[in-house]
């Protein structure tokens, strides 16, 4: 089972970081579909340069080996990010269509934080 693992860690990983990395660029970028995007929900558009890094930091902390306390924190930010966009969308009454990439990469976070390798993890004894 632990190849199984390797395999669910690496696929999530992927479609966090390709995810994450795209967006944060997008952010960064002040690209039009963005700004729409951030400001639809209430943000301001200079929120989007706060974002767009973390999340492209958090990327290089999840992918590089060591690091295992940053990794952490890396998982816990884009959770927080994304879980917020979550809400922040049902609090202003989007449905579906508009929640689903927050509740997507939430997901895909998680799965990747849980099925990380030993390697990547901070044991506690």
């Amino acid at each position: 089972m632990e190849k199984g693992k390797l395999i669910i860690y690496w696929i999530t990983t992927s479609l966090v970081s390709v995810g994450m990395l795209g967006s944060g660029l997008a952010q960064l970028f002040h690209t039009k579909d963005m700004v729409v995007l951030v400001t639809h929900v209430g943000y301001p558009v200079y929120f989007m340069y706060i974002l767009g890094v973390w999340k492209i930091l958090a990327v290089i902390a999840i992918l590089i080996p060591g690091f295992k306390l940053l990794k952490e924190w890396a998982y816990a930010g884009l959770f927080f990010a994304m879980t917020g966009a979550v809400v922040s969308h049902l609090a202003i009454g989007d449905g579906m269509g508009e929640i689903m990439g927050g509740l997507m990469q939430t997901i895909f976070i998680t799965l990747s934080w849980y099925f990380r390798p030993a390697s990547r993890k901070i044991v506690l004894n």
